[in-house]
């Protein structure tokens, strides 16, 4: 089993945390708006930006039905389904140009195919991935095809059960392709955080051999800290500009906050640290200067007797530990000692 694998450069399963700028159709087809995506999520330090490939008439039937029909706060994108798509379409064309664009930002370059031909023109281009969408989880025909591409498979799994994650795993497998992994997703948007379900982490690990990551329609970075302090080995996020038009603006982050999420994120992964408890070297000023000794707090005579009064546990902690300062009652001095004086072994008998 692939426990981890590469990603261009990055080692899935072993580096930092692959975190993916989700552009989705938030570029509303216009090619500057998407360059300008590209090259604010580099900067934010993202590893890889995200888009959609699909056509209307591979993804949906164009068809009244009432389950197609666009309503509550979708209703001001379209009629129906395939109406939304249509006006979302990536355009081919602009496959190449996105692509050298992420080169010159240094950040891979990802999409979502909805489709077998969308995904061959990805192949084609060399992605170094193939990303599956929550909702084609139990598009097998689509999952075979993409794990005959020779490229690794990142699965979503939002609405799915351990059955239907494993059918999918099974598909891509025995299709050719053991290098995938595992998104933990929750479908709403935006999703409500008591319906995240981190600890779901925990499941997948424990049922699959594979890279765990988070796909998060979630607002705000409290969800990618979270996320990231608990292991996620890869993490994506929705990212928009101002004026968008697309449904995913709605519950995309904006690039400032982007930008503060992957800091945060990062922070969190330096944070954790080793599982070691032991004294750091920047601890060692502090531990000095911070613990305490015995010191002798009254002038002494030699033979005088050490007690309460002449003694005291004071900072710093330099000399004796105050754990010994029972011990020392009552004992008798071997010399004069003049106060303050720190204790020292052979100041008694």
């Amino acid at each position: 089993m692939a426990t981890s694998f590469y990603l261009g450069k990055h080692h899935v399963g072993v580096d930092s945390c692959y975190i993916i700028a989700e552009i989705g159709s938030n570029h509303d087809r216009k090619k500057k708006r998407a360059f300008e995506m590209i090259h604010r999520a580099a900067k934010a330090g993202a590893n890889a930006v995200k888009f959609q490939l699909f056509r209307a008439d591979k993804i949906a039937a164009d068809i009244d039905l009432p389950e197609t029909r666009l309503r509550d706060k979708f209703a001001k994108f379209g009629s129906n389904v395939y109406a939304l798509y249509k006006d979302m379409e990536l355009p081919s064309s602009w496959l190449e140009e996105l692509k050298s664009c992420c080169k010159e930002c240094k950040v891979d370059f990802l999409a979502t195919p909805f489709d077998e031909g969308s995904a061959d023109q990805l192949a084609e281009i060399g992605v170094p991935a193939m990303k599956v969408a929550s909702f084609e989880i139990t598009h097998i025909p689509l999952l075979r095809h993409l794990g005959r591409l020779k490229l690794p498979v990142l699965l979503s799994t939002g609405m799915a059960n351990l059955k239907e994650i494993q059918d999918a795993i099974c598909a891509i497998r025995d299709a050719g392709e053991n290098r995938i992994a595992i998104f933990h997703c929750g479908i709403d948007y935006p999703q409500p955080f008591e319906t995240v379900n981190l600890r779901c982490f925990e499941t997948l690990r424990k049922a699959f051999p594979y890279p765990i990551g988070y796909s998060d329609h979630t607002q705000g970075i409290a969800v990618p800290v979270a996320a990231v302090a608990l292991g996620a080995s890869l993490y994506e996020k929705h990212v928009t500009l101002p004026g968008g038009k697309s449904p995913d603006h709605d519950f995309a982050i904006s690039m400032d906050e982007f930008e503060k999420m992957v800091k945060a994120m990062r922070e969190a992964e330096v944070s954790l640290g080793s599982s070691k408890k032991e004294v750091q070297k920047n601890e060692l000023i502090y531990r000095l200067r911070g613990r305490r000794s015995i010191f002798v707090v009254q002038d002494i005579k030699k033979g005088g007797i050490f007690n309460e009064n002449n003694l005291a546990v004071l900072r710093p902690g330099i000399g004796i530990e105050p754990k010994m300062f029972e011990k020392i009652l009552g004992k008798k001095s071997r010399r004069n000692i003049k106060a303050p004086h720190l204790l020292k072994k052979g100041d008694w008998k």
